[in-house]
């Protein structure tokens, strides 16, 4: 019974040994977390502090981009010391048209009769009325001071530069190389130092925004709060984006070719994988995809041309065809297409995307060199990607094989020791040169368009229609108000055949041709400028007037190089003689050094 006993009080010891035990050990797996939620909260404060230093960064640089561009442009124009009329002359082109439609929503009694005056235009091309916002892609833009609103919106740009670098290369060193190299190579980056109202100085800033946020949502692993703000802000720059610039479908046509390919080589790469093994139904029902891809993008074409007037909404309508030709997602957002599989277009989709788009926009802009100021930038953030990116210095010290050095530890190195010996050498050279720029004091002279435009408000009817080349009229249309024949803007029909015929007065026609011409388009006065009937290109057949005799044909033939007959001199120079059978039909009735003023006779008076 003893040991019976012993031997229960035995087990018992040993199971309150045990349960003592067990609690010490339970003790100790309650004590232990507190060195990894130590850790994790350290590294959530470590990337709250990232992302925090990285988004002053972005508007600060923003910012700076502002006052630089303000700086600059008092330095270059003197513009707080300028009259009104010679501020205005600063825009040129259609630069000054686009101002003009600014003018007018200041001047009208209510904001009604402004967006009225504006779809019901008949002040601006004679014999026409012209519904701005509709043919013009002309947008009401806010009422404050004009070019602040367009420097606040470079500073948009260059902030949205930084993000879409700092996206893809996960530190804001690359942002701050974007921005460095945008500044620095200005001149290919953005035209606003040339004209500021400019189309695309206002809509290049809602594209990059709309990129910042398409690189974002085609990152990995990113949450669904995430995923809807980048979804929106990428709904909301497109639109605005293709509101507020008449070429912006061909941008977004291009950037849908980059998604496209980038669907395309994922879909080859599993081609490759499980084309062997792939089962009968499979293939047909690739063929099946094929051919919907390729249809019903006509399909939809033909519908939309049947619904939509073709001719009042072209540049409208070539966007929703690329836009629905493109994006056959049969339901699934557009991330799902393009990641439908898991590594299927590699890790880093946004990098590709970025790669293909970079790599069109080159070849595009190596035939049309307006295209560089949209490539540019596109350059400037995959350099700094480059530099600053582990994972790309991870990928080159992979392929070197690279063994003294662990290659993680050497990656992490180099891609914060290379940026930061590249912004010091960047500051080091081209610092000095902003500041010069910044010291240097221009101003805008100008005087013969001064007092031409002083001739108009003072001496022409308030009904009169003036003719001449369309960057001309758009200065007149701008600082006058005074009607026009012709409007520099190049992607309507009837304004282009205006601009061409108009352009006549610097050909090789007689003054009857120009006389019918101008008096179709109900022109009262006729303006000559020097500056192009005396033209001295230096590349032969690209001056205006070279392209007029190509075009009327009294060209130099290259097989046997003889000169097609015309029996009259070109009319800018004959005109200016005062003979007959000119003066029967114009009579001069103001000229300065650059420009001559005629006006078109209403009564013929024929002179021996």
């Amino acid at each position: 019974m003893a040991k019976e006993e012993g031997s229960s009080v035995e087990l018992r010891q040993r199971k309150k040994h045990k349960t003592s035990g067990s609690q010490e050990a339970r003790a100790e797996k309650t004590k232990s977390p507190t060195v990894p939620e130590r850790v994790s909260k350290y590294l959530s404060f470590q990337r709250f502090a990232k992302v925090l230093i990285g988004c002053i960064a972005a508007v600060v640089s923003g910012v700076m981009h502002v006052f630089y561009l303000s700086a600059y442009h008092e330095r270059k124009f003197w513009f707080s010391n300028r009259q009104e009329l010679e501020r205005e002359l600063t825009f040129q082109g259609d630069s000054a048209m686009y101002y003009s439609y600014y003018k007018d929503m200041l001047k009208a009694p209510s904001f009604e009769r402004g967006v009225y005056e504006l779809t019901h235009n008949n002040k601006t091309v004679s014999l026409r009325t012209i519904n701005a916002v509709q043919q013009l892609s002309e947008m009401i833009e806010p009422v404050y001071f004009y070019i602040g609103i367009v420097f606040g919106l470079q500073g948009i740009y260059v902030t949205a530069l930084f993000v879409t670098s700092w996206l893809m290369s996960g530190t804001w060193l690359a942002g701050m190389l974007t921005v460095a190299w945008f500044l620095i190579n200005r001149v290919d980056t953005t035209r606003i130092e040339y004209s500021i109202p400019l189309r695309e100085n206002w809509a290049l800033p809602y594209f990059a925004c709309q990129v910042a946020a398409l690189t974002g949502y085609l990152k990995r692993n990113l949450n669904t709060y995430a995923e809807r703000f980048c979804y929106l802000l990428m709904s909301a720059s497109t639109y605005t984006f293709m509101m507020v610039w008449e070429y912006s479908h061909y941008v977004l046509f291009l950037q849908a070719v980059s998604l496209l390919l980038l669907d395309v080589f994922s879909e080859e790469q599993s081609d490759k994988l499980n084309g062997k093994k792939g089962t009968f139904v499979a293939k047909v029902i690739k063929v099946f995809k094929f051919y919907l891809v390729c249809t019903l993008p006509l399909t939809l074409n033909l519908i939309m041309k049947t619904f939509v007037p073709h001719k009042e909404n072209e540049h409208v309508l070539k966007f929703l065809e690329v836009k629905f030709g493109l994006n056959v997602t049969n339901g699934k957002s557009q991330k799902e297409i393009v990641t439908l599989e898991d590594g299927r277009i590699g890790e880093r989709p946004e990098i590709i995307y970025h790669v293909l788009h970079t790599l069109i926009l080159g070849s595009l802009a190596m035939l049309m060199e307006g295209l560089k100021f949209l490539w540019t930038p596109y350059v400037c953030m995959l350099a700094a990607f480059g530099v600053c990116s582990p994972e790309l210095w991870m990928t080159l010290l992979k392929w070197l094989r690279l063994r003294t050095v662990h290659p993680i530890l050497l990656a992490l190195i180099l891609s914060m020791a290379v940026p930061t010996i590249i912004g010091l050498s960047l500051w080091k050279e081209f610092f000095p040169r902003l500041i010069t720029e910044l010291t240097e004091l221009q101003e805008f002279y100008d005087p013969d368009t001064v007092e031409l435009m002083t001739w108009i408000k003072r001496q022409a009817p308030v009904a009169a229609v003036f003719a001449g080349s369309p960057q001309l009229m758009g200065v007149i249309k701008l600082c006058t108000g005074w009607t026009v024949t012709s409007l520099p803007l190049y992607s309507d029909d009837d304004l282009l055949k205006r601009n061409e015929n108009i352009y006549q007065i610097y050909s090789k026609r007689s003054a009857e041709d120009i006389y019918k011409i101008l008096t179709s388009y109900k022109a009262n006065y006729l303006i000559v400028e020097d500056a192009i009937c005396n033209e001295m290109g230096t590349v032969r057949g690209c001056r205006v007037k070279d392209l007029l005799d190509v075009a009327n044909g009294h060209v130099l033939c290259e097989e046997d190089n003889k000169l097609t007959f015309s029996k009259y001199g070109r009319f800018c120079h004959e005109v200016k003689i005062n003979y007959s059978p000119y003066v029967n039909y114009f009579t001069r009735v103001y000229w300065n050094r650059s420009y001559f003023v005629y006006k078109v006779n209403t009564v013929i008076s024929f002179q021996s």
